[in-house]
């Protein structure tokens, strides 16, 4: 295999084009390959993070794919298990392959009586399938790279455990900011913590450990502002205005609403508008994260951490649109937002430039939905 430096743009160039909602199941099913499998899934799994993981030297991103895989496998236990009980002894039982700590890994536990709903879905399915080549390769890794992935899987997993018996408890919707900042840690705030682990060789202080979550609800908000309709559907909601409409399934789009459908509409966009706001409440965290971290001068770290920002702001500006506010500058496709991340290789100052600037537009995107 070609060492990883000269697959790095290969990798990125795939994912601008990789059909996420078509996945080839059965050519990632005969990728029987540990490496060739655990980045061929990933783009499937991670989404933009995929190109982000890229972006990493090949120690670290090895180390993050592997950590990224486990954390899919969790959100798959999470999102398909058949019932709740279910689900929590899933995510228990992945949890408890990893000790107290790194050796030999037992087979992750199957993923039975799963009601995929897309493609998606079913290639989050498979990666539970073929758990074993994934480990392969988390075998292979330094010692502290795998302390940091177990430590990794534990957190989340006990987050996600405490998320299901909330949502059991509270018929499937979480019912204040508090809720949903905790879920929110639970879920990325641990991954980005994680990835500042890898980056500084240590532990984090509990400062950088807390604006680590603060990111994390940064990140995580987009994926739960995304995907209001869909988890409504699946009668989970993230905001209490939306506990009415439970298990509704709105159209995709609005002109095929029915008279019951518009007031859900209506909870869904207010629902929006309001997770949006808190999301870039907590846009500079992601600025006092990068200025934390400690690049040498030349760096693909650097690049990569600038990346997630740069598809982050791409996101929410769609976002501000989708709420009928306007949005802001910056590169519309996925080629100039990956592009737009090269500048931060080369200099720190460029990069906080930039991520200052972003955060200047989320801040006052905020402040304009205050004023309507």
């Amino acid at each position: 295999m070609l060492p990883f430096a000269l697959r790095r743009p290969w990798l990125l160039l795939r994912d601008l084009w990789v059909d996420r909602d078509e996945p080839d199941l059965d050519k990632l099913r005969e990728t029987r390959a540990p490496e060739r499998f655990l980045w061929a899934i990933l783009p499937h799994a991670a989404r933009t993070f995929s190109a982000c993981i890229a972006m990493l030297p090949a120690p670290m991103a090895r180390a993050a794919a592997v950590g990224y895989l486990y954390c899919r496998i969790l959100d798959t236990y999470e999102d398909l298990a058949p019932d709740e009980a279910e689900g929590r002894r899933l995510l228990l039982a992945f949890a408890r392959r990893f000790g107290r700590e790194p050796g030999p890994l037992d087979p992750a536990p199957p993923l039975e009586g799963a009601q995929p709903i897309d493609h998606r879905d079913r290639a989050h399915l498979l990666l539970v399938e073929c758990c074993d080549r994934v480990d392969a390769v988390y075998r292979t890794l330094p010692e502290a790279s795998r302390w940091a992935v177990l430590h990794l899987v534990r957190d989340m997993a006990g987050g996600m455990i405490w998320a299901r018996r909330v949502f059991e408890a509270q018929s499937g919707c979480l019912q204040s900011q508090a809720q949903l900042e905790h879920y929110c840690h639970a879920v990325l705030g641990n991954p980005v913590a994680f990835a500042q682990r890898l980056i500084l060789g240590r532990e984090l202080s509990e400062a950088e450990r807390a604006n680590a979550m603060r990111v994390g609800e940064f990140v995580q908000l987009a994926n739960v502002t995304r995907d209001v309709e869909k988890d409504l559907a699946r009668s989970i909601a993230y905001d209490p205005g939306l506990a009415p409409y439970l298990g509704h399934a709105l159209p995709r789009e609005p002109l095929g609403d029915t008279d019951d459908d518009r007031p859900a509409r209506e909870a869904v966009h207010a629902a929006r508008s309001r997770m949006f706001d808190l999301a870039l409440e907590r846009a500079p965290a992601y600025t006092e994260m990068l200025r934390q971290s400690r690049y040498r001068r030349l760096s693909l770290t650097r690049a990569s951490a600038m990346l997630m920002l740069e598809f982050c702001d791409r996101y929410y500006r769609s976002c501000a649109r989708r709420l009928g506010r306007p949005d802001w500058p910056g590169p519309r496709t996925s080629f100039r937002t990956l592009m737009s991340a090269f500048p931060a290789f080369l200099s720190q100052k460029r990069t906080l430039r930039r991520a200052e600037a972003i955060e200047a537009h989320l801040l006052a995107a905020v402040d304009h939905g205050r004023e309507e």
